[in-house]
């Protein structure tokens, strides 16, 4: 096992964390809702289902720990290849999401955001997000960040032609352009890059995730599959996160 998990707390208990050493903004690529699904031998929709309660958990267990951002990798730039069932399927989970859950998400006062080419996705998935972030835009507690249709490396790319367009027309000078300027055209412009990174399943890789914004973030894995990823969970990686040392480089 990755993660060795001991739990004296149960997430129902008042938050014991100090401030300072909780993460801003935590990232999170919800993998396993397929394997959840075989060992079980139910169709993989049926764990991307199961998933999108872990979801509603998570959401408000980070909201009661106190952090800021929660960004969720909800589908890929490469998720298309998938089944064009399962595609259809998770097309149609944010709206089931959204649907249930927005008066909770109102309550709780959290914002609702979403960074990727939205353009591309379906109508009723565009309608179900535009109406989740119309309705909290106002709201100033958690940040709910969900990347849908997002890849790391197209939005460099895409940040890169912007920044070689303005060049072109005068805009810009090239001598202009440093690590501030490529931020501000990334679809995080206005976010704290994360503290801390947490995937599930057993995999350890970023597949194309915040390439550029997870530079000094803080990883950590664990075996469990995100169907079965707990409140009791995220607190243990939110206590491992607060016993490392940052050092961004120096000593």
């Amino acid at each position: 096992m990755l993660d060795k998990l001991f739990f004296k707390k149960k997430s129902s208990e008042t938050n014991t964390f100090k401030e300072e050493n909780i993460p801003s903004h935590v990232a999170i690529i919800m993998d396993g809702n397929g394997r959840w699904a075989r060992k079980r031998a139910l169709p993989r929709i049926a764990g991307h289902h199961e998933g999108m309660k872990t979801v509603r958990k998570i959401v408000k267990e980070s909201n009661k720990i106190g952090i800021k951002v929660l960004t969720l990798y909800a589908f890929s730039t490469e998720n298309w290849k998938r089944p064009r069932e399962e595609v259809d399927f998770l097309m149609k989970l944010p709206g089931e999401f959204l649907n249930t859950f927005l008066p909770d998400l109102i309550k709780e006062n959290v914002q609702v955001r979403i960074m990727g080419k939205k353009e591309l996705l379906p109508l009723h998935t565009i309608k179900a997000v535009d109406e989740a972030i119309n309705k909290t835009k106002n709201n100033t507690g958690l940040i709910l960040n969900f990347a849908l249709n997002y890849g790391s490396r197209d939005e460099i790319t895409a940040a890169v032609k912007t920044l070689a367009s303005e060049v072109k027309q005068g805009k810009l000078e090239l001598s202009e352009i440093d690590e501030s300027m490529i931020e501000k055209h990334l679809m995080t412009h206005d976010l704290k890059d994360p503290d801390l990174l947490i995937r599930t399943s057993g995999e350890v890789r970023l597949s194309n995730f915040m390439l550029w914004q997870l530079a000094y973030s803080e990883f950590w894995f664990t075996d469990v599959l995100w169907p079965d990823f707990s409140e009791e969970h995220l607190r243990e990686a939110v206590s491992q996160f607060a016993g490392r040392g940052r050092r961004y480089g120096g000593v």
